[in-house]
């Protein structure tokens, strides 16, 4: 049985699902600057795929989430906004 070397897929070998985080932001949001930082960071730190998604160029995004943002999607579903909390994101991420 040949082991999987690739670090893309240390998940899979694992056994472990593969997340993805979306990033939802607006222009000139401080907030979202820092949490961009954050998951920018821990998303590479972990090898996890993310995304940003601008809540202004989506009506129906707009209206979700207009007034929350940034807002961290784990997998299309709402996990946290306001601010990054690294444990939890961590934990979520390694499950």
């Amino acid at each position: 049985m040949s082991r999987i070397t690739s670090r893309t897929w240390w998940w899979q070998a694992e056994g472990m699902q593969r997340h993805e985080v979306t990033l939802l932001v607006r222009k000139d949001c401080h907030g979202c600057a820092a949490a961009r930082a954050d998951i920018a960071r821990i998303c590479a730190e972990l090898d996890v795929p993310w995304q940003l998604s601008d809540v202004d160029a989506d009506p129906h995004l707009r209206a979700e989430y207009g007034d929350r943002v940034p807002v961290i999607l784990l997998d299309g579903q709402e996990h946290s906004c306001w601010t990054v909390s690294e444990r939890r994101l961590r934990a979520a991420l390694s499950r």
